[in-house]
């Protein structure tokens, strides 16, 4: 879609980011992290078929860690205990399982570091400067150790995190409770909100919460299956909202 055909997102109450994909590429090191851990547990289990990009997005992409570990698990038929959040990473449970990926994601980032898109950060300048507020809504449990990472936790006076969620036992993505609560939290209405996600789940979420613009930001979910999931408008980079 041509850039003047976009909409303002300033003239919104608020935007509302998702995190990884989104605003920073922690998306490639939240797959990896996955592919890593994933193919091992599969081998070890004999479990069949193997595990496949498609699975992250099916599964996993915009999901509380745990919940994505049950649901890829069940698409194998593979049933494990929950378990606890602070089961140690070699248990064999939901949780457990969850805590070993996020060993690997978080090795890989305090290694490698982790930059803004700059497409996105050009956006996130010019809503500053309309004075837009803006907060960060995700799954993650890491959301404020990559923020921080990154250098841009303190444009942020919201962030729904996924250690939120667990402690208020919020709904994981593709549930609008997430996203209904930091509007809450921002003391802005839904119905007047933008909400930008790479997730189908995420695209899901913001649809069922009422939000007056989804946009759908196509990391490789593919532009078509996130309009179908109810994005309002799909762009390849948040850099087009910037020009």
């Amino acid at each position: 879609m041509a850039a003047k055909a976009l909409p303002d997102l300033s003239t919104y109450d608020a935007v509302l980011f998702d995190l990884d994909g989104v605003l920073t590429p922690t998306a490639e090191v939240h797959m990896h992290a996955w592919r890593t851990m994933f193919e091992e547990l599969f081998a070890a289990w004999g479990i069949s078929p193997a595990y496949t990009e498609r699975d992250y997005f099916d599964h996993l992409d915009g999901k509380k860690r745990y919940d994505g570990v049950a649901s890829l698990l069940h698409s194998r038929d593979v049933e494990v205990p929950w378990g606890e959040p602070d089961d140690d990473p070699a248990e064999d449970t939901v949780c457990g399982i969850g805590n070993r990926k996020n060993e690997v994601f978080s090795r890989v980032l305090r290694a490698d570091g982790i930059a803004p898109y700059p497409g996105s950060l050009a956006l996130l300048d010019r809503l500053a400067e309309a004075g837009t507020p803006i907060a960060v809504v995700s799954s993650s449990k890491n959301a404020e150790e990559v923020l921080q990472v990154a250098g841009i936790r303190d444009r942020f006076p919201v962030v729904m995190d996924g250690v939120i969620a667990e402690r208020d036992h919020l709904a994981s993505k593709p549930a609008p409770d997430v996203f209904v609560e930091a509007a809450r939290m921002m003391d802005v209405d839904p119905a007047r909100t933008a909400a930008v996600e790479d997730a189908l789940s995420g695209v899901r979420s913001a649809v069922a919460g009422g939000f007056a613009l989804v946009v759908g930001v196509d990391r490789g979910v593919g532009a078509d299956v996130l309009e179908k999931a109810g994005a309002h408008v799909v762009v390849q980079d948040l850099e087009e909202f910037a020009r």
